[in-house]
Parts: C-alpha cells; sequence; structure tokens
C-alpha cells in the first residue's frame, strides 16, 4: 500500500489531505486525474517538508512533482525556521509579463515573429553561464542586491515587492559575486524561457521566465555548505526524524539563520532586477518589430522564503518552492497598491506548446497558504525526455503548432510540450478549488529557451 491510499479527500476544500507519518497535514490541491498521475515519491518528499522543525503547515500545488528534498510546488509555512530545500538553488525565480495593444495579426505574421525572436536573441543572453554585457560595478551590484526594483525606479504597482530588506553589515559571501556581476539581464538555460504570446483578446504579450542565475545558486551553494556541517557536527548524520543530510535548515537561535535570510533577500533582489532588465530590452524588440512598446503588467517570483502575516494574527515564515504567492482583494500586504481591490495578478505559464494564464486570487487561496502552482509541471525527467522524444519529432511538433522556436533552430527536447502535465487540469483543479480565477489566456506564439 502506497502513500495515495492513505490520501484522503476533501470535496469541499477541493484537496485531499495527507497525515499517516506526517508531523502536520499536508494539503494536496490536485485534481483526481491529476492526482492519480501523482509519484508516491512526491508524497514521499511532502513527508520530509513536515519534519522540518517549526513546520506548521504543508500544501502541494496542483503541479507539484518530485524536487530535491521537498517536491517541486511545495509550500511550507515554519515560525521561524529557514529551510533551504523548500527555497532551492534559484532563489527569486518567477515571472514577468507585458501586454499591449498590438494586434495578434502581427504576431501571425512569420517574419515579424522570426524577427522578434532574433532582435531578443542579439540582446539577450541565453544559455548556461552566459552574460548579457550588462556590466556594472561592484558598488552599483551592491546597491542591486540591496534594493531591488528600487534600483532601476520600479514601484509594487509593477512587481510584487520593490525588494527585501538585506542588513547593512551582511556581506555576499563566497564567489556569488564574481558569479552573479556578469550576469545582469541574462536569461539562463533549464526551463527560462521569453515567449511572444498573444490574448484571448487578441493582443500581442510576452511572458519572461527567470531567476537569480549564478548569484543564487553560488548563495545557495555557500549556506548549504554551512548547513551541513554545522547539522553533522552538532545533531549528527540525520538532524531530525525523516530530514536527510542534504535538507539543511537554520533554527532561529542558528548563528547563520540571519545570513541565510540576507542570502535569500539578495538573491530575489538580483533576480527582480535580472527580470526587469530583460523586460526592458524585450520592449525595445518588440517596439523594433511590432511599432509599439509594450507595457509591464506584472512581476512575481515563485521560489522564496518571505514572512507573512497570518488570518489568525501570527506571522509565518512562508517557503514557496516552484509556487506562487495569490493574495485576494483586501489582503493587507496590497494595501497601498493598485491591486489592493482586485488581487495581484498571478503569473502561470504552460508548456511551449500550450496556454499560459494569468490569474487573480480569491479568498479560498487562503487554505493554501495563499498560494498556487508556478507552472503546469513536469511528467518527465529530462532524461526521459531524450529517451522518448526525438529532435526531428519535437521540431515537427511545433511546426504543427505554429510556435517558432528559437528562431527557426532545433527545439530543446527536454522542454518539449510531451514534458510536462497538461495546463488546463492544472488551473482546473485551482478554479474548482476556489483559489483563483482566470483573467487572462495566452497562446504561444514564439518561444526563446537557451540550449545547455
Amino acid at each position: 500500500m502506497g502513500l495515495k491510499s492513505e490520501c484522503r479527500r476533501q470535496r469541499d476544500e477541493g484537496c485531499y489531505v495527507l497525515t499517516q507519518g506526517a508531523r502536520v497535514p499536508v494539503r494536496i490541491f490536485m485534481s483526481p486525474e491529476l492526482f492519480d498521475e501523482c509519484e508516491e515519491e512526491v508524497l514521499r518528499q511532502a513527508l520530509v517538508a513536515t519534519q522540518f522543525p517549526g513546520v506548521t503547515d504543508v500544501v502541494l500545488t496542483p503541479d507539484a512533482h518530485t524536487g530535491f528534498v521537498v517536491p517541486v510546488g511545495c509550500v511550507l509555512a515554519t515560525d521561524g525556521t529557514l529551510c533551504q530545500a523548500p527555497v532551492g538553488y534559484d532563489i527569486g525565480c518567477g515571472m514577468a509579463a507585458l501586454l499591449s495593444e498590438a494586434p495578434l495579426e502581427k504576431g501571425l505574421d512569420e517574419r515579424l515573429r522570426l524577427k522578434f525572436s532574433q532582435e531578443v536573441m542579439l540582446r539577450v543572453g541565453m544559455g548556461l553561464g552566459k552574460g548579457s554585457g550588462q556590466n556594472v560595478d561592484v558598488g552599483r551590484f551592491q546597491e542591486i542586491v540591496r534594493t531591488g526594483a528600487h534600483a532601476l525606479g520600479y514601484s509594487r504597482d509593477s512587481s510584487e515587492r520593490d525588494f527585501l530588506p538585506v542588513d547593512d553589515d551582511w556581506d555576499i559571501p563566497g564567489d556569488a559575486l564574481r558569479r552573479g556581476i556578469g550576469q545582469l539581464g541574462s536569461l539562463g538555460g533549464g526551463n527560462h524561457f521569453i515567449e511572444l504570446q498573444h490574448t484571448q483578446h487578441g493582443k500581442l504579450a510576452v511572458m519572461i521566465h527567470t531567476g537569480s542565475r549564478g548569484f543564487g545558486h553560488a548563495l545557495a551553494t555557500h549556506f548549504i555548505d554551512l548547513g551541513r556541517r554545522r547539522l553533522k557536527k552538532e545533531k549528527g548524520a540525520k538532524p531530525a526524524r525523516g530530514i536527510s543530510a542534504e535538507a539543511v535548515y537554520f533554527e532561529p537561535d542558528d548563528r547563520h539563520w540571519s545570513g541565510y535570510r540576507n542570502a535569500v533577500a539578495a538573491g530575489a533582489n538580483f533576480a527582480i532586477v535580472n527580470r526587469l532588465l530583460i523586460m526592458q530590452e524585450v520592449s525595445r524588440a518588440f517596439r523594433r518589430v511590432f511599432g509599439q512598446e509594450p507595457e509591464l503588467y506584472y512581476e512575481i517570483s515563485h521560489n522564496l522564503a518571505q514572512l507573512e502575516p497570518q488570518p489568525d494574527g501570527t506571522e509565518r515564515w512562508i517557503h514557496r518552492k516552484g509556487a506562487t504567492r495569490a493574495l485576494p482583494a483586501g489582503h493587507s500586504l496590497l494595501q497601498g497598491t493598485r491591486w489592493e481591490e482586485t488581487g495581484h495578478p498571478i503569473l502561470i505559464p504552460g508548456s511551449m506548446g500550450a496556454t499560459s494564464y494569468i490569474l487573480s486570487a480569491l479568498p479560498g487561496a487562503e487554505k493554501s497558504l495563499f498560494s498556487v502552482n508556478h507552472g503546469c509541471g513536469r511528467r518527465l525527467s529530462r532524461r526521459a525526455a531524450r529517451d522518448q522524444f526525438t529532435q526531428r519529432g519535437v521540431n515537427d511538433q511545433m511546426r504543427r503548432l505554429n510556435v517558432v522556436v528559437n528562431a527557426g533552430g532545433d527545439v530543446p527536447i527536454d522542454e518539449s510540450p510531451g514534458c510536462y502535465k497538461d495546463p488546463e487540469l492544472v488551473i482546473g483543479s485551482v478554479v474548482a478549488a476556489g483559489l483563483a480565477r482566470v483573467d487572462f489566456e495566452l497562446t504561444p506564439l514564439a518561444s526563446l529557451k537557451g540550449t545547455d
């Protein structure tokens, strides 16, 4: 008997609940179809998430799949402990969405789509280790990782946050500065992308997905090393029941707690600026090709830990690993923004061959720790995708879908549509559970991904 058999469906809540072997209940917001597809390993990792000291709540989003220690698509609340795995290596990874009044007809012009792709590829570095020529000195870099969007003059009306605060006396550790200072304005590889799309209203749009690049990875690596050494020395090979040595955490009395908090904030600030710099270059390419500049609609993170007020009047550290914050109208964190009466936009990408979405949270999001999914979730590992699909096959698939990939280049096999879950099923789970509503549906026209 597997863990699935231990889960109980709560129809009125739109979720399953796992309590067997869990220190706190795990709420799993999946439709029956997605739950049936869910791997046992995802549930096993969810149980691991409940074992961290100080955990008060654990939620899985509809796109949850196997990750590092805990699932991707995991939301974890603690009363003070900061955990590394439920943030991940790509600190502050997230999305930006640009909307325009440019008509769909221009986006259907293959010559213009190709030209847009080429313009973007000239302006934005793509692929593992690539930079973009956004050269800054150390002083400017320090300003960026401490003040985030403020360093570029943006406000919370267009970003989830201006910045996360960093202590004045915190120094960037290890080789994070060296790795990050040349990568501002670059996309990276893996599942990061820039995509030309159109809305259901026949207007062109763009989505951007990227994070903190080598800067965030170096920060995470540094604190993983510190945490492992400290836990091994003080608490042995298994620091808590059910927790492996890879599961690094810092309790509030740990001398590295504030250092990791600052690292998460600095990584998030870098990621915010990185997306905004890419957005500026994409906007210039868009204007050059389509004759007008798109508007930044919203920018938001989905790999982060931050202190948030709870409905019961307490505060909790909410860790979102591959999950997106979903604050409904009237939430205290939206006071003073233009989203106060509507809820902020939630940016959910599909695969390069499927619909992406922009949602707004509903009051029901309270039961999911004010969180929803961050995408549609992988159904195949990268290795399995390369074993199952061929280059010719995925290239032909994207041609049939009329989506230009990498300016006419090869489609990355391990990022092709068959690697991902059906976004309609994933978004359907969110809507059925009363967590959010759909505001925009965005259909891909041209996709750009770094090839590693």
